[in-house]
């Protein structure tokens, strides 16, 4: 093991915010979508919490891209190498097989590369794809008060909210994995523990004959393994 300090204070700050806000926000929209049966914060002050929430939210993303960008560290999300989908497939291989035999991550974690292929393509589309998703939707919801006329164009609450519905039982799903993700470290406690004190203790991994031979192999030929895998387990 090598203690590496891995995650600066403001990645930190920009991660508990996020997680708190993304959590109470799926409070306050349980209760505001099952207003009539669920009393937790009561109605209106649920619509305050989540309307100022989001904004929060919206800040935070925005000042943490200014950070990424301003320091390099951009390049966590965006360092793709030619080999790239191929250390997706094994990445892919290792979660859905090998993680549950004990065997060795097949990818290094270093200071300069924090994210494996699957984080990065996860968070990217988090980011990027459903995070903005979720914002626009959710001000064609609080502006139906108002300006009803922005929402129409899309056909109206009867079609915005359950999209915005969808994209909260995706955030929720993402945030299920990610936990249960945080529990494959050295112990189960490591990796949340990295993110508060910012120091990791990282695995010196040698990349072992396997994982040079998969992707050494043809990405159709690993995609075929990874196939071949998943229903060999589905038979058993």
């Amino acid at each position: 093991m090598e203690r590496v300090y891995m995650y600066g204070f403001y990645e930190r700050l920009w991660h508990w915010t996020m997680a708190a806000g993304v959590l109470i926000l799926i409070v306050t929209g349980f209760e505001i979508h099952y207003s009539g049966s669920v009393t937790i914060l009561g109605l209106e002050n649920a619509v305050v919490i989540h309307n100022v929430l989001a904004f929060i939210i919206v800040a935070n993303a925005f000042l943490s891209l200014f950070y990424h960008i301003t320091t390099g560290e951009i390049k966590q999300f965006f360092s793709v190498n030619r080999i790239f989908l191929k250390e997706a497939t094994v990445q892919t291989l290792y979660y859905i097989h090998g993680i549950f035999r004990g065997e060795a991550h097949p990818m290094a974690k270093t200071r300069d590369r924090k994210l494996n292929p699957l984080q990065q393509i996860t968070y990217v589309g988090l980011l990027n794809i459903l995070l903005p998703f979720q914002v626009i939707t959710g001000i064609l919801i609080w502006s139906a008060g108002y300006w009803p006329s922005w929402g129409s164009m899309l056909g109206g609450l009867t079609i915005i909210a359950p999209l915005h519905n969808l994209g909260s039982w995706m955030i929720l799903t993402f945030l299920v994995v990610h936990v249960y993700l945080t529990t494959t470290g050295h112990t189960v406690l490591a990796n949340i523990k990295a993110m508060v004190t910012g120091f990791d203790d990282v695995e010196i991994i040698e990349e072992s004959q396997q994982v040079r031979t998969m992707l050494g192999m043809k990405l159709k030929d690993l995609v075929k393994a990874v196939i071949d895998t998943v229903m060999k387990k589905d038979r058993t």
